[in-house]
């Protein structure tokens, strides 16, 4: 092989690193990520999968395309072939069954391995169904965060050696649990600063209050229009499903917008509001910690 699998490896954590900063910038700016960084990825991270996988044969090759294009499938819009309505949820849930299936039997008959279903190619179906049923949960509430931790399985599905020191326990972990686990649990990890920095800041202002202290901030009415935040306070009544149904940054500029109109005509000058995390800058974040020290959870359960 001219190229080692060491190598390709290597490629897909820096070109994920690439991506990542690329898409954390563009989502602290506008809390958009362009749709195209993730498909530039995943055709990247499948042409260096393939690579890896290739002196296998056509069946492991096969295994890693379907794998890939499971992915790609998230990154298209081939849903507005049905308006909207229901066949295409019913036609993904067939393409997710038959992912699963496929993977299930290829693994029963052949075994999992170089010359049967490549352990990088489960690890990309694994990928997608813990970032789909995270998404589908509320706990991932983009699609950009759900699609960035997909792709990064694709990039990289195996980073079994962090490259920093680590307890010699983590080793077989981070050598069985695919790299998209490690990043979005470091992620999750790494997110617990920003309760903390909110609690620090309402402190220091004597706006703590409670709970809310924790999640929540007041924020001049003026400035509402120009902040990346949620606006949570319970004197400005939101229509919870408009609120989830805007889709742009512009759409939700606008409805702010509108909200801070009303709260200014009631003679409101602060409301409290919560901050719009930029999801991607977290996992930026949790995939460096990931290929330094693995899973930091896991990490600190090692070391007690």
């Amino acid at each position: 092989m001219l190229v080692s699998d060491a190598t390709l490896l290597d490629a897909g954590a820096v070109l994920l690193l690439l991506g990542l900063a690329y898409g954390a910038v563009t989502d602290a700016r506008t809390r958009e990520v362009p749709e195209l960084l993730w498909v530039v990825l995943t055709l990247a991270g499948g042409v260096l999968g393939g690579i890896a996988v290739a002196p296998g044969g056509w069946g492991p090759l096969a295994f890693w395309v379907i794998a890939v294009a499971f992915v790609f499938q998230h990154l298209v819009p081939w849903d507005d072939a049905f308006g909207g309505n229901w066949p295409a949820d019913l036609v993904e849930i067939g393409v997710y069954a038959a992912v699963v299936v496929l993977f299930g039997l290829g693994a029963y008959e052949d075994g999992l391995g170089p010359n049967g279903v490549p352990t990088s190619a489960l690890a990309v179906v694994f990928s997608v169904l813990f970032a789909r049923g995270l998404f589908e949960a509320g706990i991932l509430f983009g699609g950009a965060d759900a699609k960035a931790v997909m792709v990064a399985g694709v990039l990289v599905p195996f980073f079994p050696v962090p490259l920093g020191a680590v307890p010699r326990g983590i080793l077989p972990i981070t050598s069985v649990l695919p790299f998209a686990v490690d990043l979005l649990m470091d992620a999750a990890l790494l997110s617990v600063v920003i309760p903390i920095a909110l609690a620090v800041r309402n402190v220091c202002r004597g706006e703590f209050r409670g709970r809310d202290g924790f999640t929540t901030y007041l924020l001049p009415v003026e400035e509402l229009a120009t902040k990346f935040v949620w606006v949570r306070d319970e004197r400005c009544p939101i229509d919870r499903e408009e609120e989830a149904a805007i889709e742009t940054s512009e759409g939700d500029r606008q409805w702010r917008e509108k909200i801070a109109a009303e709260l200014r005509a009631r003679g409101i000058t602060r409301v409290r509001v919560g901050p719009q995390i930029p999801f991607v800058v977290l996992l930026l974040a949790g995939a460096v910690a990931a290929l330094l020290f693995g899973n930091l959870i896991f990490d600190l359960i090692t070391l007690v």
